[in-house]
């Protein structure tokens, strides 16, 4: 493939009968093939692996069809996997006249764009308009790609792993070179760069950025960052479930909107390998496709999302509610929505936090599934967090074990995803047991594991351990401004009375609306709010409620 090629849109069919497969792509060569590349492929496997090397050239892919009649992966199977590595590609799936039904489940379950009756002749009427409209739509919600994007690091450090988990968690394509490997050894040579300073980040036009912090990752990857305005309606902090739902009815509903979010969009279910239990998605979805799709809603309709953005304090000035950020700058709205999520607690084991990114992973590090394969791989948590991350990651490693400090699982994990566990012969639970130590040099060897009930302990090898215990909010910068429970979590509504009595400085002449805070016009939605539900439709559900509030309190302002 010439370098050239390696930016020009791909067009991807696959069918198993060779004979269709060879008239899909001869019809599509012979209209597109001025302007996109088009590629064939004969299983799903096929092209899925296709699929992969396209990701890691960074080749944009416009659209994808499928046939939905194939062995082994049938078309809207391997629909799910192609949505995993090109989310906003197109996607039509090929049928015959008695699959309308199959058409139709695909539109529920994968977001199918279109489905096309075979055969197709004359393409001119039957073909030609449904691509058209595929790649118009494509080409209006496109973001064009850094194209080139490298990143050199070595297998086992912490600073590389958190550059490929941000880059990975925002979809921006980049290709991973060890830093070992001669290529590797050339880019770090050519950029002056120490091999104990990696990562080096090499951008499309040859910049190199050395152990670059995630603003300038974000700025090179091609994410905004910056606030287009100085004042907005609505400024909705946290990009989680709840923050993307208040961005998209927001926005909507013709406020001013701008989301701001430290890391990436989707918070921690973001990471969620799969969802099953969320309204509308039948067969589940990744948390990353999810919070994807809520993304491109939200900015279609107006609202700007900023990407590595740390928030370091709330001031309250009259009508103004201004939020600073940790690099000295500050953005001013009408009002604020708070949607910051909660934290995985850390490991309260001696020498966790020194194996952080080198084996010790909290949340669902999904870059490290690859190097998973052939592993026994360790999950501590009881929660549906840690059974998705379980279930997903047996998929790649010899042998998963998921580690809980209850007697059972029964009393944190839903039953659907229990049933899951259970059926899985790779995987198995450990109750009543507690990680007591981590060892290692420069990356995870082995754990020594606790018996809570007999106190009995043993060392186990072990090279990757991903973690998912508790939650904490981040409300630190919160300190003295809006009022929070014992544990961080913030108060509101109904909460915020104390025998009837509102707040001591709350200044309306009304009640504290349900999800608003101890200060007028900043409201609050998601797990940071104190005594929510913690399951995403109901993060959701806040979001789009808490647009209804701002609404109501800037009517009054």
């Amino acid at each position: 493939m010439s370098p050239a090629s390696e930016h020009v849109p791909v067009l991807l069919t696959v069918d198993d009968d060779p004979s269709v497969s060879r008239a899909v792509a001869r019809d599509l060569r012979r209209r597109y093939s001025e302007t996109h590349r088009v590629v064939r492929a004969e299983s799903g496997e096929q092209a899925i692996e296709a699929l992969k090397e396209l990701k890691l050239r960074g080749t944009p892919v416009a659209a994808v069809l499928a046939d939905y009649r194939m062995p082994d992966m049938d078309g809207i199977q391997f629909l799910e996997h192609a949505m995993d590595l090109f989310p906003r590609a197109r996607r039509a799936l090929l049928t015959a006249y008695a699959d309308t039904d199959a058409a139709i489940q695909a539109i529920n379950v994968v977001d199918v764009d279109h489905y096309l009756l075979k055969p197709w002749d004359p393409p001119e009427e039957k073909l030609y308009p449904v691509v058209d409209a595929l790649l118009e739509s494509w080409a209006a919600s496109h973001e064009e790609a850094v194209e080139g994007l490298r990143l050199v690091g070595h297998r086992w450090s912490a600073a590389s792993h958190v550059v490929r988990d941000f880059l990975a968690r925002n979809a921006a394509p980049y290709r991973w070179v060890p830093a070992d490997e001669p290529e590797g050894v050339r880019l770090l040579e050519a950029a002056g760069c120490d091999p104990a300073d990696v990562p080096l980040l090499v951008d499309a036009a040859g910049g190199a950025h050395i152990s670059p912090d995630l603003a300038t990752v974000a700025a090179v990857a091609g994410l905004s960052t910056t606030p287009s305005e100085d004042f907005y309606d609505l400024l909705i902090v946290g990009g989680g479930p709840a923050g993307l739902g208040a961005a998209v009815y927001g926005a909507s509903e013709g406020l001013r909107t701008v989301l701001v979010e430290k890391s990436a969009t989707g918070g921690q279910a973001g990471q969620s390998s799969r969802i099953e239990n969320y309204l509308g998605f039948p067969d589940g979805v990744s948390g990353g496709q999810l919070a994807d799709r809520a993304r491109r809603q939200a900015v279609r309709f107006g609202a700007e999302v900023l990407t590595a953005r740390a928030v370091a304090g709330l001031d309250v000035d009259g009508p103004v509610r201004r939020v600073r950020f940790a690099d000295g700058t500050s953005v001013s709205a009408r009002s604020v929505l708070l949607s910051t999520g909660v934290q995985w607690r850390r490991l309260p084991a001696p020498g966790a936090d020194d194996l952080i990114g080198r084996g010790v992973y909290y949340g669902s590090a999904s870059t490290e599934a690859d190097a998973c394969a052939g592993q026994h791989v360790y999950v501590v948590g009881g929660a549906n967090s840690a059974g998705q991350a379980a279930v997903f990651f047996s998929r790649f490693a010899d042998r998963v074990t998921i580690l809980v400090r209850g007697s059972s699982l029964q009393a944190s994990m839903s039953s659907y995803l229990i049933e899951q566990v259970e059926a899985i012969d790779n995987l198995d639970v450990r109750c009543c047991t507690e990680v007591l130590e981590a060892h290692g040099t420069d990356h995870l060897e082995a754990l020594t594991l606790g018996d809570r009930v007999s106190g009995h302990t043993e060392r186990v090898e072990a090279g990757h351990l991903f973690v998912f215990i508790g939650a904490a909010p981040r409300t630190e910068w919160l300190d003295g401004v809006v009022a929070r429970d014992k544990d961080g979590f913030v108060l509101t509504g109904p909460d915020l009375l104390v025998d009837g009595h509102r707040p001591a400085r709350w200044h309306e002449q009304r009640d504290p609306y349900y999800l608003e805070s101890s200060v007028p016009g900043v409201f609050v939605a998601g797990d940071v709010r104190a005594a929510s539900v913690k399951r995403v439709a109901s993060a959701v559900g806040e979001g789009a409620m808490a647009v209804t509030l701002a609404h109501r309190y800037l009517e009054q302002s």
